[in-house]
């Protein structure tokens, strides 16, 4: 990025603004790609813990600390710096999860189950992909409604509604 940068201060130096704004351009670009990148990486530990939670039957305070974090670090990445758009709108969510959440989660949580007593196939056989797809997607929605403030709230009423999440809310496991 520091050659992009020295590249943008010659051309509008040198008065050629069609470069200067090409090399805005790709710097727009590098940046998106890189929020992208870290949005699908906490995606990826939101649903490995709910893929846990879905097979185990159970929400331990781990589990529910990492879903909460995951939710509250999208929320603040995904937010653009004018505060009133996205860089995932609301209905980008199910292709995502979908084709590649999902599937990425699978192999990463199959060494976690049941202390990895399942392979990836087994895992993946074992899932209700759909009840998957529909809890990550209620729980990502939140993020478009309620503020960082509230969210924290919310995403602990949800998750009481998961397997094992009232033992974990009245913390009796």
């Amino acid at each position: 990025m520091t050659q992009e940068l020295i590249d943008l201060r010659v051309s509008i130096l040198d008065g050629r603004y069609s470069d200067a704004l090409a090399i805005v351009d790709e710097l727009e670009g590098m940046s998106k790609k890189e929020i992208l990148r870290k949005i699908k990486a906490f995606l990826r530990v939101l649903v490995i813990h709910l893929i846990k939670n879905q097979v185990e039957q159970r929400l331990t305070r781990s589990w529910a600390a990492s879903i909460r974090n995951a939710i509250l670090e999208i929320q603040e990445l995904n937010l653009k710096e004018n505060k009133t758009s996205y860089y995932l709108s609301s209905d980008e969510w199910e292709n995502l999860i979908e084709e590649e959440a999902i599937e990425n989660a699978i192999a990463d949580a199959s060494e976690e189950v049941m202390n990895g007593k399942y392979t990836r196939s087994q895992l993946s056989e074992m899932l209700d992909k759909p009840q998957l797809l529909q809890i990550t997607t209620k729980l990502l929605d939140l993020t478009y409604t309620h503020s960082a403030k509230e969210l924290p709230a919310l995403i602990e009423s949800h998750l009481a509604q998961l397997p094992g999440g009232e033992d974990w809310r009245d913390r009796r496991k």
